[in-house]
């Protein structure tokens, strides 16, 4: 997904046809929206926290094939 700055941007014009991108690797927490709607998540890490307080992973409930409630947790 590259940089923070443009994240959003970059990814709906990439993946146009998606209502929901997970990504990672980065190892920080991610959660917005871009402006066509586009949902993105990044779970953080249970194992690494890079520059971050607190291992975290993330669970997503999925209700009548629509995005219904995303949760991230702590460690």
């Amino acid at each position: 997904t590259g940089q923070a700055t443009g994240r959003e941007a970059r990814c709906a014009a990439r993946f146009p046809d998606t209502d929901v991108l997970v990504f990672g690797h980065s190892h920080i927490p991610w959660d917005t929206v871009a402006p066509g709607g586009l949902r993105l998540l990044n779970p953080g890490s249970p194992t690494d926290r890079r520059r971050q307080p607190h291992h975290t992973f993330m669970t997503a409930e999925i209700s009548a094939g629509r995005l219904a409630e995303v949760a991230l947790h702590r460690l």
